[in-house]
């Protein structure tokens, strides 16, 4: 299959396993990243993952600011690509870019569409609850997330998974699923079947209002918040005014009169009121800190029983 000839778009680290895969199996003529971008102490400006990983394995690299561009598109003809692919690249192409390749213009989304269409499939499955998510590889069209289905692989949403680690998993089945629908496309061994749009939902970008906690909320909803803003952003809850990252956590059953209200702080382990049930605090990161167990963050701070968090 090294006769394909492909043009990867893809930015995060969720994108890099996909590139590496696609590498190993077809003709990879060029990577397509987001500009270079400040960040960090000092504002220094650094490499993408997907940007890193092309030039290791010494890859062409486009990271052009506007993609509607007519020196881009021109160039982007040149390359006579089959296929062009995306993972994670971060805008949605205008139709003139999705009418490049000979083949086919495919994405490799984090979940089963038509559910959580959007940008943050994997942190909305698990704010919401969701026991199973997967990978869609899709026909691209100018729409956000609405094109034909090319195959579809589930995956299990565990109880303790946190965002970051169905990320991992979801990555690694991205890049599996991509190679094997680009080879059923090429041996004509796929079905291709539109989207039921009255079955969509959608998964917009994380809100830094919504990183708070509502101790009023059930404990298994605050624990789902939990995981799904981890490892980041990191929901937080305030004490003294200061946020403290709740990183993870076990909710349980018992009750309190007031919501927020630490029961115990004894043993290592940091038991806070929900509005219902109660919320087993495991691991935090003090404002400014780093993160740590409940256990050696109560070594060094005094956070009595009976006091409120979230004021």
């Amino acid at each position: 299959m090294k006769e394909t000839r492909l043009v990867f778009w893809g930015t995060p680290d969720f994108a890099v396993p996909a590139l590496l895969s696609l590498h190993q199996a077809y003709r990879v003529v060029a990577v397509v990243t987001q500009p270079d971008r400040p960040g960090g102490r000092g504002q220094k400006k650094g490499l993408s993952p997907v940007k890193k990983e092309a030039l290791r394995l010494g890859l062409p690299v486009l990271q052009p600011e506007k993609i509607s561009d007519g020196h881009f598109l021109t160039e982007l003809g040149g390359l006579a690509p089959d296929f062009l692919v995306t993972a994670a690249y971060g805008r949605i192409l205008p139709a003139k870019i999705l009418a490049v390749p000979r083949v086919a213009a495919l994405n490799i989304h984090a979940s089963l569409l038509p559910r959580y269409r959007g940008a943050a499939p994997i942190q909305r499955a698990i704010i919401n609850g969701e026991t199973e998510s997967g990978v869609t590889i899709m026909y691209m069209d100018p729409g956000m997330d609405t094109g034909d289905i090319a195959l579809q692989e589930r995956a299990a949403i565990a109880f303790t998974d946190t965002a970051g680690d169905l990320h991992d998993k979801l990555s690694l089945l991205g890049a599996k699923l991509i190679v094997t629908a680009l080879t059923a496309i090429l041996t004509g061994r796929t079905a291709r079947r539109a989207q039921e749009a009255s079955l969509a939902t959608y998964a917009p970008p994380l809100l830094p209002e919504e990183e708070k906690i509502n101790w009023q909320a059930e404990a298994a909803a605050i624990h789902n918040l939990v995981r799904g803003m981890s490892p980041r952003p990191g929901a937080y809850t305030l004490y003294r005014k200061e946020r403290l990252k709740i990183l993870a956590g076990t909710p349980g059953p018992g009750s309190a009169p007031v919501s927020g209200m630490i029961l115990s702080v004894t043993g290592g382990k940091l038991l806070v009121a929900a509005g219902e049930g109660i919320y087993s605090v495991e691991k935090v990161q003090p404002q400014g800190g780093k993160a740590m167990t409940a256990a050696e963050y109560l070594r060094g701070n005094r956070l009595p029983a009976g006091a409120v968090l979230g004021d």
